[in-house]
């Protein structure tokens, strides 16, 4: 099976390589590094069945192509983390809207598999928990922006509902929830990864409100086994399904349990919402799926739980980055983005 991964290079694309070309599949992995990393993916490199392409999915000339030799896409391009949707709302909005459109048009002709990640931010401001897929969703005003994101995600959902429905184009939608595991960023606002590295550092974990929201977080090899069976499952077609864990934390309590599972003795800080983001900050307080769908069609279960999240993810930090500070840390991605490997990534991709 020839498998295009959009974002191929980032956090969870990286994962899902390894394990398609595990499974013996052929992977052409597309990023523009602007928030993956050639660290990821050195050492899929010399594997025969692995291609690197480096550009943009907004870039038609680069994206079509591919999409019109895979079998099956895996569309998990996007804005990724708070501080960047923040900081760059129009980039947010139009790399989200207008890869997935991409793909999906390129898609029509010969009706690849197409997988689209959209998100939990969907969900918004709604008040019904777990938040199941089916559920209405409340967003907040266009003067937030915060709810641009969460807005563009939903349009790549009824795109690819309506490529389904009016072009027959087999796609699928999932909803992931917060996941986490080893090559995360701490650099884009996520938290886990931030917690980690504070702790380790000895710097003070800074918790945005009063610490009372709550999130649930994902191993990312159970995000990787739930992509690979609606991947397989025909009848996960035309419908949109949360990937996530049922099992909820308060950001204070997080902080708290990597602290004391880092040793650390770092303080933990809260910090308004709208020092650290502006004052038209909105977040939502409870962040909580229904799996119940996901489960009943492929049999998903979460295997990998809070406690060994965040222990697994303390042993990746102290191994890959051991007590650095943050300058030398931005020092060593810069180094590692402009390594003798890059070269080896541009240009056409080879035949699969």
């Amino acid at each position: 099976m020839r498998v295009l991964i959009t974002g191929g290079a980032g956090f969870i694309g990286s994962h899902l390589s390894e394990a398609l070309l595990g499974a013996g599949h052929h992977v052409t992995a597309l990023d523009d590094l602007s928030t993956g990393s050639v660290a990821n993916i050195a050492h899929l490199q010399r594997h025969q069945r692995f291609t690197t392409v480096v550009g943009s999915v907004c870039d038609e000339r680069i994206t079509g192509p591919l999409v019109r030799r895979a079998d099956v896409v895996v569309h998990l391009a996007a804005a990724v983390g708070v501080k960047l949707v923040i900081d760059a709302p129009i980039h947010t909005i139009e790399t989200n809207v207008s890869g997935t459109d991409i793909i999906l048009r390129h898609a029509r002709p010969h009706r690849p598999r197409v997988f689209v990640a959209s998100t939990s931010e969907v969900y918004g401001k709604t008040t019904t928990f777990p938040l199941r897929e089916d559920a209405d969703l409340v967003l907040g005003p266009p003067t937030k922006c915060r709810w641009g994101y969460a807005a563009s995600k939903l349009i790549d959902e009824f795109l690819a509902l309506a490529y389904w429905r009016e072009h027959r184009v087999p796609t699928v939608v999932a909803r992931f929830f917060n996941a986490v595991g080893p090559r995360q960023s701490s650099r884009y606002g996520m938290v886990l990864p931030n917690f980690v590295r504070g702790a380790l550092e000895g710097q003070p974990l800074v918790v945005h409100g009063n610490g009372t929201q709550t999130r649930s977080f994902t191993w990312v090899g159970d995000v990787i086994a739930a992509v690979r069976a609606l991947i397989d499952e025909p009848r996960a077609v035309g419908e949109v399904f949360n990937v996530g864990n049922d099992r909820e934390v308060t950001i204070h309590e997080l902080a708290r349990t990597v602290r004391t599972l880092a040793g650390s003795d770092s303080e933990i800080r809260f910090v308004p919402y709208a020092e650290a983001y502006g004052a038209d900050f909105e977040d939502m307080p409870r962040r909580i799926p229904d799996i119940g769908k996901l489960r009943r069609l492929v049999g998903y279960e979460p295997k990998v739980h809070l406690e060994e999240i965040i222990s697994r993810t303390i042993t990746y930090w102290r191994a890959q980055h051991p007590l650095v500070s943050a300058p030398s840390y931005a020092a060593r991605a810069r180094a590692a983005a402009s390594s003798s490997l890059l070269p080896k990534l541009v240009g056409e991709p080879s035949p699969v």
